[in-house]
This record gives structure tokens, C-alpha cells and sequence, in this order.
């Protein structure tokens, strides 16, 4: 099943966002160095979001992440919207082994969770392992939820097949030292968003955030690290609402968490 491609800068510069002054090509003329990025400003990171399917304002969150990530990080988005608005697709970008080849890092915030093929899904984790790193977004923890192999759930770091109402959750943080939750206040609230119930926890994952269910009473992870057979994969729960993906909180953490999972966490700047 195909959908559309495209290059999020060019995107954005249909009046949606002003990028880099131009360098000059005058001769004699030195070219204009871009300027610092507060998270990082290295080589820029290539990143793939990969997103579509059911309940969520894919156009704006992926307007919202990108323009948001690129204020405080050097990072070059690429987006595949596949899959169209149900709950079952499978996506031809996935056919080729190579699929993610030459990126830095694949953002996952697709949502299907009734596609159940176990060939298709390996296609799919077969390429991050050892292989390229990740950032998990909310559905995709519930992306193939109906399969009954685990290859998809040990690539995330956890296992969820359900969610509470939506809420304001204070989000507590369990690992302040990450590299992730660097800057991350210690009493942000949500905005209204859903809590995804947590079945297993993998034993390659770190929980760096967690919130409490308001029907179990349960601590559930919703920020965390995982280790894929040798790759970094970022993963948090949060993501439902367009109002999740406008607070600055959650976009900074996103930012972090490419930086992470890209490796480059060495070379980011520490919060001011």
C-alpha cells in the first residue's frame, strides 16, 4: 500500500516556517555559519518518520515534532505518510531490506494494530537490528498488537494492549542522569492524553519516566531506553492529543531522545 513522500523543510517552507538564512555565494563573501542549536549542532542527523493509520492528526503531529525538534537540534527530517486510516496495512517501503539504509534514526508514530503477519513485521525489525536506531511514538506500542509473534514488542521494550481515559498525568522521572530526560522538569503534567497500560517491561529496557493509572493505581512506564540486539531505541507512550505535540516539554524530549538514539548524545550541549 503506498502513500506520499516527502522532505519535511520543504513542507515547512510553504509558509509554515522559516528556515536558514541562505549562505552567501558572492565572491569574496565568507558563507553565513548556521547558527547554534541549544541541544545540538553537529552533522545533521537524518531522520525517517514513518507514520499514518488510525485516531490521531498524523499532518500536525508531524508538522509539530519536526518544526519543534529543529529548533533546539541539527536534525533533517524525511517523511513516508503510508498506510491510510485504518487499523490494518501493510506498506510497501518495508519490501526492500535495505528500507532503513542511510538514516541516522526511524521515528515509528504509525498506528495499525491489526496488521498480524509475522514475514511482514520481521521486515520491519530485522532492519533495526544492530541496525538503525529508533524513536517509538503512543500507537506504535499498539501497532501490531494483534500479532502473536513478540519480535515487534522486544524492538519497542514493552508489551501494551490497552489504554486508560484521557487525563492530565504527572509524569514522574526515575532516571534524572539519562541523557533523555536532560532539562526534564520534575513536575510536568500532560496535557490530556492517554495512559498506556504496561504488560511487561523487557529486561533490555531502562524506564527513565513513569505515571500512575487512575483506575489501577499502578505505576506505568511512559518515557524510556531500550536495547534492540545492539540498538538504541527511544520510546514513550505520549503522543495522543495535538496538544501533547504542542508543549514544549514533550517536543524537548523527543529532541533528546533522536539525539540518544542517533548516538550523538556525546555531542549534544548540556541543558543551560
Amino acid at each position: 500500500m503506498r502513500g506520499f513522500r516527502y522532505f519535511l523543510p520543504l513542507l515547512l517552507t510553504l509558509g509554515l516556517f522559516v528556515g536558514f538564512a541562505t549562505a552567501q555565494n558572492k565572491k569574496g563573501k565568507k558563507e553565513k555559519a548556521p547558527p547554534k542549536k541549544e541541544f545540538y549542532s553537529g552533522q545533521p542527523i537524518k531522520a525517517l518518520i514513518i507514520t499514518g493509520g488510525c485516531c490521531h492528526n498524523y499532518l500536525y503531529q508531524t508538522f509539530a515534532l519536526g518544526s519543534g525538534v529543529q529548533k533546539v537540534a541539527n536534525v533533517d527530517f524525511e517523511v513516508m505518510n503510508v498506510g491510510g486510516k485504518g487499523t490494518e496495512a501493510q506498506i510497501d517501503l518495508y519490501d526492500d531490506p535495505e528500507w532503513a539504509k542511510g538514516y541516522d534514526v526511524v521515528i515509528h508514530n504509525e498506528c495499525f494494530a491489526n496488521t498480524a503477519d509475522p514475514e511482514y513485521i520481521r521486515k520491519i525489525t530485522d532492519a533495526h537490528k544492530g541496525g538503525t536506531p529508533a524513536l517509538v511514538i503512543h500507537c506504535a506500542m499498539h501497532t501490531y498488537r494483534a500479532t502473536e509473534i513478540d519480535d515487534w514488542r522486544q524492538f519497542l521494550g514493552v508489551t501494551s494492549r490497552k489504554h486508560d481515559h484521557q487525563s492530565n498525568y504527572e509524569v514522574k522521572v526515575e532516571k534524572a542522569d539519562h541523557p533523555v530526560m536532560a532539562g526534564f522538569p520534575k513536575d510536568w503534567v500532560t496535557p490530556m492524553d492517554e495512559l498506556y497500560i504496561i504488560e511487561k517491561v523487557e529486561p533490555t529496557n531502562t524506564v527513565l519516566a513513569t505515571s500512575v493509572s487512575e483506575k489501577d493505581g499502578k505505576a506505568h512506564p511512559v518515557i524510556w531506553a531500550n536495547e534492540f540486539e545492539g540498538t538504541r531505541v527511544m520510546g514513550t507512550t505520549y503522543g495522543h492529543s495535538d496538544e501533547t505535540f504542542g508543549d514544549e516539554t514533550f517536543i524537548r524530549m523527543l529532541a533528546r531522545g533522536i539525539i540518544w538514539a542517533a548516538g550523538k548524545d556525546g555531542e549534544a550541549h548540556p541543558p543551560q
